[in-house]
């Protein structure tokens, strides 16, 4: 009985958390939309901030015209062409660096040096290397979703409690099922966190 009561009791809470958030979702959406309106009508101008309901009006537009269809499936293309890229090569490096002392001096004043550069500095490059089309687009989105994937790599190596290490040592695995069964799962959330940012950057470097 106590089992079923306790049952009941972890539904209603979990129910009760899933309202709650929903609630500060609807608040957090009525508050933006409420100053929104606010700033809109303080302005009066469609150019400086048109209101919301106009912005609603013209997303419904945009979203059922053709050629903003097939322009934004071109955008998704090249943001999702280098974020690929940007994995394979970030996800590797940061495991090597995480993992080895020795890549990890050899490599890090390289990529901390490189990764400073402002981004918009490297359009005149990639226009020269890759000429005009998706190529400078690709690479900049990449470049740009690069270091926070071999950064956050690095972190989720180097968090591994060493009892991990140690325990499947003691059962005797090797350098490949340590790697395999120790390293990629507990670096994934870490590698995952940097995707996200990754993601995000790579939008923002579409030109």
């Amino acid at each position: 009985m106590d089992q079923v009561g306790g049952k009941v009791s972890l539904e209603e809470k979990t129910k009760w958390l899933i309202l709650n958030k929903a609630l500060y979702r609807l608040i957090i959406i009525a508050a933006i939309y409420l100053i929104w309106q606010l700033a809109a009508d303080h302005y009066h101008s469609d150019i400086l901030l048109p209101a919301p309901w106009k912005t609603a009006l013209a997303l419904f537009s945009a979203v059922h015209d053709p050629e903003v269809i097939k322009n934004l499936i071109i955008t998704l293309r090249r943001v999702l062409t280098g974020f690929g890229f940007a994995l394979i090569a970030g996800i590797p490096i940061g495991l090597l660096m995480g993992y080895s002392r020795t890549a990890m001096q050899l490599l890090d004043p390289f990529i901390g040096s490189i990764r400073q550069v402002p981004i918009m500095a490297w359009v005149p490059l990639t226009i020269v290397w890759f000429g005009l089309g998706d190529g400078p687009t690709v690479f900049l989105i990449a470049f740009s979703g690069v270091f926070p994937i071999i950064l956050n790599t690095i972190a989720g190596v180097r968090n591994i409690s060493r009892d991990y290490y140690n325990a499947a040592h003691s059962m005797g695995a090797g350098p490949l099922t340590i790697f395999t069964n120790v390293i990629v799962p507990c670096s994934l959330p870490d590698i995952l966190t940097g995707g996200r940012i990754a993601v995000g950057l790579g939008w923002m470097s579409v030109i």
